[in-house]
């Protein structure tokens, strides 16, 4: 069986979607990043927060906006991230970067857990 064939098989509502080029497309928007997370050798992992985690933290869009300032003054982001992230605030509002972290977030989730 040819790898067409097989695809066609395994995946049937797609190939037909493909083949009849009715897919959809979603357009993605947004400057959420994955805070970076390493640990060194040894198991014990560290973890440095970055603006998105200081963001979801911030109870107004007035307090986000302050941490983005302070941020770029210490220049942690570029004047360009700011501008996208301060567009982001305004446009789509807080917790456009994800749900609100509490208090001791990550001794109750742990650091790879949202």
């Amino acid at each position: 069986m040819s790898e067409d064939g097989e695809f066609r098989e395994t995946f049937p509502a797609l190939s037909k979607e493909l083949e009849e080029k009715t897919t959809k497309t979603l357009k993605i928007d947004g400057v959420r990043t994955m805070a970076e997370e390493t640990g060194p050798k040894g198991g014990t992992e560290t973890f440095t927060p970055d603006v998105v985690d200081y963001i979801r933290r911030c109870d107004t869009v007035s307090q986000a906006l302050e941490i983005v300032d302070y941020l770029m003054r210490r220049n942690e982001i570029s004047p360009s991230q700011a501008r996208e992230i301060k567009g982001q605030l305004k446009t789509d509002g807080l917790r456009s970067f994800g749900s609100k972290k509490e208090k001791d977030h990550y001794l109750h989730h742990g650091i790879g857990e949202e």
